[in-house]
């Protein structure tokens, strides 16, 4: 009996780590203002780069609204990455990195946040 119970352990054990190694993409989105979209755009870029260097799998994109009634002209970031550990490193190089800090630092200057959401992929 008591090995059952730890064969069903086990079995469980695993079935939790398989689903955690699966994890769905995600991406955050952030709404912005700016009063310098040109600058804005030009240390995003800059962040972009850095951030391939040492996080290859993020993915990050500006936009901007039309035809959207009042939010036209609305500009969204949208950052996308594989996972919830990702988004964790990602926070953390933006505060141990100097040189990504020191973006971020131009970056909050030129912006600020309207919204900042995290959405799960549903799609297959």
């Amino acid at each position: 009996m008591k090995r059952l119970i730890a064969q069903i352990w086990v079995v469980l054990a695993l079935a939790l780590i398989a689903g955690t190694a699966s994890a769905a993409p995600i991406a955050r989105i952030i709404v912005v203002q700016t009063t310098d979209l040109s600058a804005y755009l030009h240390e995003v870029g800059t962040l972009r780069s850095q951030m391939k260097k040492v996080l290859p799998a993020v993915s990050m994109r500006v936009f901007r609204a039309r035809f959207a009634g009042p939010e036209a002209g609305t500009v969204v970031v949208a950052v996308e990455m594989p996972d919830l550990a990702t988004l964790a490193k990602m926070d953390e190089f933006q505060k141990s990195n100097t040189e990504i800090a020191a973006t971020m630092e131009r970056i909050g200057k030129l912006r600020k946040i309207v919204s900042d959401s995290i959405y799960d992929e549903l799609s297959q």
